[in-house]
């Protein structure tokens, strides 16, 4: 059985935590999160996990770890576990928007001969995408549609009056790049779509403020030498976070179980 250390216990961590419950395969043992929230932790989740507050107190280290902490996590959490060996599942995959940020994870994976997975997210077909890169891509665009009220809290609130907007507002247009930079709660997909294929730079974003939806639209475009995919995606959110999609932290849990998988899809 392998043991995984769950980084996070927002919405994402929660739902990993109880769906790995009982797994044969996979254990969860430890849940890193920030000190502050250790204890109160330890007392609710009582003997299910071990919760500490820094690597440090991880005296015998995971054969895996997922993280679902932020792009704040990378540097603190993840660069360190690649270093000693741990492989990790990465849900903030926008996170390698920032420069040099790649260069450094797969530096500290080679050191560590471990092995960094970019977990899928909220959007499917990125297999198809990075197959196509193969025999050539001549671009490939994405398109995220969310109701208005979906983007407080972000610079999309210059852009629109998101309370009042009557119709579908173009909030931003772009490369991957600066839209992981600029909306890093909500440009994981971006990011993720632009790795499997064009890369950060050349994968063309736009971002859509839209009364007339009710849920997280992705829509994807790629044309290559393969021919033409377009795919897309309307997302339910996580019940208890409505700023959370299900597939991401069903996607997650898959990654995490991945690792222990004799088959992998």
């Amino acid at each position: 059985m392998k043991r995984a250390l769950l980084i996070g216990y927002g919405a994402i961590g929660r739902l990993v935590l109880d769906r790995i419950a009982g797994d044969p395969a996979v254990r969860i043992t430890h849940l890193l999160e920030r000190p502050s929230r250790k204890n109160e932790l330890a007392r609710a989740l009582g003997a299910r996990v071990q919760v500490v507050g820094g690597l440090a107190e991880l005296t015998d280290p995971p054969d895996c770890a997922i993280e679902c902490a932020g792009h704040g996590a990378v540097a603190e959490y993840v660069v360190p576990l690649l270093e000693r060996g741990v492989s990790v599942a990465l849900v903030s995959v926008g996170a390698l928007a920032a420069p040099e940020v790649p260069e450094m994870l797969e530096a500290a994976a080679r050191r560590g001969g471990s092995q960094l997975t970019l977990v899928s997210g909220a959007i499917g077909g990125l297999d198809a995408i990075s197959a196509a890169r193969v025999g050539g891509l001549d671009e490939v665009i994405y398109t995220g549609r969310k109701p208005p009220l979906g983007w407080l809290g972000t610079p999309a609130e210059r852009a629109a009056d998101l309370k009042a907007l009557a119709q579908s507002a173009v909030i931003y247009t772009g490369s991957a790049r600066d839209a992981s930079r600029l909306y890093p709660k909500n440009a994981n997909v971006a990011a993720a779509v632009s790795l499997a294929g064009l890369g950060l730079d050349r994968t063309q974003v736009t971002l859509v403020a839209d009364p007339a939806v009710t849920r997280n639209v992705h829509h994807v475009i790629a044309r290559g030498s393969f021919g033409e995919m377009e795919i897309t995606l309307s997302g339910k959110p996580l019940p208890e976070n409505p700023k959370t999609s299900s597939l991401a932290a069903y996607a997650a849990v898959r990654a995490l179980r991945d690792f222990a998988a004799p088959i992998r899809f």
